[in-house]
């Protein structure tokens, strides 16, 4: 099996105990989860790859960014119960996500990868960029990673 096993393993196992439970907010998430951990892989298969460790929590982060962003757009609208659904499902997928790391942590991220990169200038932020990629999937929101690149880079 491919790397995805082991999460989706734990996927199945928790989902099983949520049914036993009969908490179905949590069931549905999960089966949320299990979709899209499952498209991911036939995705992949399908070019002759394998999905990573990496791209399964990037898939994760991906879902956690599009549901706060739809309980925001729940919450501006007066929907305060569908916000609560969409926070529910974040805290579901959030127990699958290493712990982010704080600010201080991304920049001291950030100056290793311009050392290891050896990076100079704006023009190398996606280099380096990619290096924050790679050491530390899942584990900072990269879009404000990105901002703290450019800053060092540029200052």
């Amino acid at each position: 099996m491919p790397d995805s096993a082991p999460l989706r393993d734990a996927v199945a196992q928790r989902m099983t105990e949520a049914m036993k439970r009969g908490d179905k907010v949590r069931v549905g998430a999960l089966r949320l989860i299990m979709a899209a951990l499952k498209e991911r892989e036939i995705e992949a298969r399908g070019s002759g790859k394998i999905v990573s460790r990496a791209d399964e929590l990037a898939l994760l982060t991906k879902m956690v960014k599009s549901r706060q962003e739809s309980a925001t757009i729940y919450a501006e609208a007066g929907r305060a119960e569908l916000a609560a659904q969409e926070n529910a499902e974040i805290a579901v997928i959030n127990e699958f996500l290493p712990s982010q790391m704080d600010e201080a942590a991304v920049i001291a991220a950030a100056k290793t990868a311009i050392a290891a990169t050896g990076a100079s200038g704006v023009r190398d932020m996606g280099k380096v960029v990619n290096a924050l990629k790679a050491a530390h999937p899942g584990q900072m929101d990269f879009a404000k990673a990105s901002a703290i690149v450019k800053g060092l880079l540029a200052g």
